[in-house]
């Protein structure tokens, strides 16, 4: 998912020999896919957890069926297997988490990499270091530059993105600099789960509180009260996905309260600014900020204003944030101008309208929040996708008929009928392309066809999945697919 669009490894679509060089085919268009272990040698891991292993052992044996066993010993240590740096930084742990084919570290996708192992963090003190090296990394990051969606290794370094002509304040150690509201959410759940599993203060230092400050000042900054704000972003490509209109400041906006994001979690510009899964998150992940302010640091003052925040956004977001279903009643909008102009689409990048209530924005059962996911998951979304091979949302980023499997998974979880889950399990066994892992999307019709063969989130995302399911719902674990 993250990722500028103009980074080959990025978008290249897998096809022809060289997809099928990776599966063998059976009748029909079945792919079977050899149950050899797809992970790295464990020698050439990059880090191993004890934890993680045993978890990864205690699931497997629940799964009956032996492809999507094999799809989740793959998938579910691939950030660790593949993509985790540790290193020190003034005697301090660091850990750079790279996105997986991109030698850069997102603030959302390095986040969510990790959130997947978060609840067995208490389990293990070499898991827990990784934490707290990531979580200084991310405050080194912000206060960098808070506008910023995707760093470099070297905080000394230029650009590896061809990001280095963008019209806008790049600076040294950043890798793209496109605002997105969730870039700054994520690092603050992260945060909160740590704090819940471990209770542990280490990592919420003066460093780390310079930084949340920073973050909070920022989303305030982009309400846009009292100008248009310090960030402007424009990139010479022909693309409008990729740059902003009127001197890189995005399309114009009543000022309502809602914070303004630029780009989208997919690094797609917005049409209209007040994105809204990602102000939603931005009230969830406020509070959970809050908690660790009070909770870890006991800095009421700080948890006061995080907090203050998240009411006013809340607020602005009953007020300017839904819209018309067309059939009598009411769904949030996915993009807002205050003036009372809305879209209404779904993009399969999390945030989501479909993804809020895995990041505690929206529950679950909330008729709103149904209604929304409903409308999302079919026609009246410009990126749903039916074919041959699966169903499910993509998005602008990659274009149409790209079904991604993170969509999938997250129908599957917003879901408690055994049938619809059954078939997104099927989707996703049936639609890795011989691989053995999840990707960034494939298309609708031929699974061989399909976008980054290495894209960790993904894969974190499909083991969360199958965690869920195995707390929630066994006996579909212990049915063949």
């Amino acid at each position: 998912m993250s990722g500028a669009r103009f980074t080959p490894r990025r978008r290249d679509v897998m096809t022809g020999a060289a997809a099928l060089a990776l599966t063998a085919a059976l009748p029909g268009g079945a792919i079977a896919a050899p149950l050899a272990s797809k992970r790295p040698p464990r020698g050439e891991r990059r880090f191993v957890s004890a934890a993680v292993e045993a978890e990864i052992a205690r699931v497997k044996a629940k799964i009956a069926d032996p492809e999507l066993a094999w799809l989740f010993e793959n998938c579910y240590p691939n950030t660790l297997d593949t993509t985790v740096r540790l290193g020190m930084v003034d005697g301090k742990p660091d850990a750079f988490v790279i996105t997986g084919d991109i030698e850069a570290l997102w603030l959302r996708d390095s986040s969510a990499q990790m959130q997947t192992y978060v609840h067995l963090a208490p389990k293990d003190a070499g898991l827990r270091r990784v934490f707290v090296g990531l979580i200084a990394r991310q405050a080194r990051c912000i206060l960098i530059d808070p506008y910023a969606n995707a760093f470099m290794d070297d905080p000394t370094a230029k650009s590896n993105l061809g990001a280095r002509t963008d019209q806008t304040e790049m600076k040294p150690g950043v890798a793209e600099r496109k605002w997105e509201i969730d870039s700054l959410c994520y690092p603050m759940r992260l945060a909160h789960g740590y704090w819940t599993a471990t209770h542990d203060k280490t990592p919420f230092d003066d460093l780390w509180a310079q930084a949340m400050v920073r973050a909070v000042a920022t989303f305030r900054e982009q309400q846009r009260k009292d100008g248009k704000g310090p960030y402007h972003f424009q990139r010479l490509n022909v693309s409008p996905t990729e740059t902003l209109m009127f001197e890189g400041y995005g399309a114009p906006t009543r000022k309502v309260g809602l914070i303004h994001s630029m780009f989208r979690p997919s690094d797609d510009a917005c049409l209209y600014p007040f994105l809204i899964p990602s102000n939603l998150f931005a009230v969830s992940a406020l509070r959970m900020l809050a908690t660790v302010q009070r909770e870890a640091r006991g800095d009421t003052a700080g948890a006061a204003d995080s907090e203050a925040l998240a009411t006013e956004v809340e607020a602005a977001l009953r007020a300017h944030g839904r819209m018309p279903d067309g059939q009598g009643g009411e769904v949030w909008a996915y993009e807002v101008d205050g003036f009372g102009n809305a879209i209404f689409m779904d993009d399969a990048n999390v945030p989501s309208l479909s993804g809020l209530p895995l990041l505690g924005a929206a529950d679950r059962a909330d008729p709103l929040f149904r209604r929304t996911a409903a409308l999302a998951w079919s026609d009246r979304n410009p990126y749903f996708f039916a074919g041959k091979a699966a169903q499910g949302i993509g998005g602008p980023h990659i274009g149409l008929d790209m079904i991604w499997p993170m969509s999938i998974v997250t129908h599957a979880m917003n879901s408690d009928d055994d049938a619809v889950i059954r078939q997104c399990l099927t989707w996703l066994k049936t639609t890795h392309g011989g691989t053995g892992f999840m990707h960034e999307s494939f298309h609708k019709d031929d699974p061989t066809k399909f976008t980054r063969s290495w894209f960790a989130w993904a894969n974190g995302l499909f083991g969360e999945l199958i965690l869920d399911l195995e707390r929630r719902k066994p006996a579909l674990l212990a049915a063949r697919y």
